[in-house]
């Protein structure tokens, strides 16, 4: 029993001496590094949680420069230089001539505001966008690879449409 106890005793000691050591020998105080600074707990120091808002990066500068309005999106439809021939979604607008988005991954989503698109050449992805005029909105679905109307050339009042979100899935 006396064995016992000595060695329960041992270990309660080794134990506090460790917990003693490990928090520079005061309980609530910053444990001391080598050169005698003190160091603070790590999350005090740390950076906060990244928290993802899915807003466009540089949207105010591509609305300055192109006049296209990016809101938010999940990153895998985004604004690129037109160029045939590369897969990507081609919508045409009476206000912004021809706008192209490179879509990468299993799908995408990117919102947005294109004033007065008529048009759009799909590429290999199925591609769906909403589109507003008024307080009416419409979903046109865009064939994979081809051209497609929609908007105003879809409307047969000839109304003005704004491209409002585009989804793309494979």
């Amino acid at each position: 029993m006396r064995l016992v106890a000595r060695t329960l005793g041992a270990a309660l000691a080794a134990g506090a001496l460790a917990w003693l050591g490990m928090s520079g020998g005061t309980a609530g105080a910053p444990a001391a590094h080598g050169d005698g600074a003190a160091l603070g707990a790590v999350a005090d120091d740390a950076p906060g949680y990244a928290v993802e808002d899915f807003a466009y990066p540089g949207a105010d500068k591509i609305l300055a420069e192109k006049n296209i309005v990016l809101k938010r999106g999940d990153g895998h439809i985004t604004l690129a230089d037109c160029e045939d021939g590369t897969g990507q979604l081609q919508f045409w607008s009476r206000k912004n001539e021809e706008v192209c988005f490179e879509v990468k991954g299993d799908s995408g989503w990117l919102t947005l505001e294109i004033p007065s698109v008529y048009g759009v050449n799909g590429n290999d992805y199925a591609t769906q966008v909403d589109m507003t005029t008024g307080d009416e909105t419409k979903t046109f679905d865009v064939p994979k690879n081809q051209f497609a109307p929609i908007g105003q050339s879809a409307d047969p009042d000839g109304r003005d449409f704004v491209l409002v979100e585009i989804r793309s899935s494979k």
